[in-house]
C-alpha cells in the first residue's frame, strides 16, 4: 500500500529484510529508481518495476550505497533496460569498475552480489534530478562509510537507506572491521534531523513521518553500542547469521555453522573478540538468540528463518 504522505509520483516498494526497499521515481519524461534489492529476489524487482511502469522504459538507477541487498538486482535491471543510466555513490567506483568482491565485502559477508557497472557519480552535496524533483545528495557515513542519502527539499522526503530507519538503524559495519564509526553515525543523525524531512522512506521498513521519535530510538541504541562495543559485535554476526537465513530459509545447524566459520566476518569477529570461546558453541549460542527472539527455529538439527 502506498503511504498517504507520499507525492503520487513517489512510489515505495516496501520488500522486508533479505531486499532493501526500492523507490520508484516517475516523471513525465523520465523514470529513476533507487536501491534494487537482493540478487534472489531480482525477479521479483523486475516485475513491481514493469507493472509500475506500465510499458514506459526505467531510465535511471541510483544506488544509495553498494550493500548487496541494495544493489543486487542492479544486473537483472540493466539488462532489462538497456538505456538503463547507473549512479553510485564515488567511494567504491573502482572497485566496481574492477569488479573486488573483497572491497565490496560480498565475499567477506559470504553473500552474493552478480557483477554490474555504472556511468555516473552519487557526488556528496551535488544534486540530482529524478522524475520531476531535484533531489540533494548528503553524505550518511556510519552504517556504511560511502553510503549517502536522498532529499527532497519542496515534498521534504528524505530516502534515508540504512542511516536511519522507524526504530534503529543498520549494523554499523567499518565498526566490524575495527574501524571507529559510532561518530559518523551520530554525525549522520545530526544531518538527518538539521534536514527535518516530514516523511522518512528507509532502506528497510515502512515510511514514517514522526522524524522525533524515530531519532530520540535511533541515538538512545547508538549510546548502548558506544557504551558496549561487544554488544554492536554481536548484534553485527547476528544479523549476518540472519541475513543467510532469509537468503536460505533453512539449513541444518552444523552447514549453518562450516558457513559461518568459512566467512571471513565470522572468522576476524571471532579471532579478535571471541577466541577464548570454542567457535561452534559461539555460533550455537547467537543462534539460541535468534530462536529467543523468534527470528529463528530450530528442530532436529536445522535452522529456519522465522518472520
Amino acid at each position: 500500500m502506498q503511504p498517504s504522505a507520499l507525492p503520487r509520483d513517489i512510489l515505495l516498494f516496501e520488500r522486508g529484510w533479505l531486499s532493501s526497499n526500492n523507490v520508484l521515481l516517475l516523471g513525465q519524461d523520465s523514470t529513476a529508481l533507487v536501491d534494487s534489492g537482493y540478487a534472489t529476489h531480482a525477479p521479483q524487482t523486475l516485475a513491481l518495476v514493469g507493472a509500475a511502469l506500465d510499458g514506459r522504459p526505467l531510465d535511471q538507477l541510483l544506488n544509495t550505497h553498494l550493500h548487496s541487498d541494495h544493489c543486487g538486482g542492479n544486473a537483472a535491471l540493466q539488462s532489462r533496460y538497456p538505456a538503463l543510466r547507473t549512479a553510485i555513490p564515488p567511494g567504491l567506483a573502482e572497485s566496481v569498475r574492477h569488479w573486488d568482491v573483497d572491497a565490496l565485502t560480498y565475499a567477506p559477508t559470504g553473500q552474493t552480489c552478480p557483477q554490474f557497472g555504472f556511468d555516473a557519480l552519487l557526488q556528496p552535496g551535488s544534486e540530482v534530478r529524478l522524475g520531476e524533483r531535484l533531489w540533494q545528495v548528503h553524505a550518511a557515513p556510519g552504517h556504511d562509510t560511502h553510503s549517502v542519502v536522498l532529499f527532497e527539499p519542496v515534498a521534504r522526503v528524505l530516502l534515508s537507506a540504512d542511516a536511519l530507519w522507524e526504530r534503529g538503524f543498520g549494523v554499523v559495519f567499518p565498526e566490524l572491521e575495527g574501524v571507529q564509526a559510532f561518530d559518523a553515525v551520530a554525525n549522520t543523525l545530526d544531518v538527518i534531523e538539521a534536514l527535518n524531512p516530514a516523511v522518512v522512506i528507509p532502506g528497510h521498513g515502512p515510511a514514517f513521518a514522526d522524524l522525533v521519535a524515530a531519532l530520540t530510538y535511533a541515538r538512545a541504541r547508538l549510546q548502548g553500542f558506544v557504551a558496549e562495543p561487544a554488544r554492536h559485535l554481536r548484534h553485527g554476526v547476528k544479523v549476518l547469521l540472519k541475513f543467510k537465513l532469509l537468503e536460505q530459509q533453512s539449513m541444518e545447524d552444523q552447514a549453518l555453522v562450516q558457513w559461518a566459520r568459512t566467512t571471513p566476518y565470522f572468522a576476524r569477529i571471532y579471532q579478535q573478540h571471541f577466541a577464548h570461546l570454542d567457535f561452534s558453541r559461539w555460533v550455537d549460542e547467537l543462534l539460541d538468540d535468534l530462536v529467543r527472539v523468534r527470528a529463528a527455529a530450530r528442530v532436529d538439527g536445522v535452522v529456519r528463518n522465522v518472520g
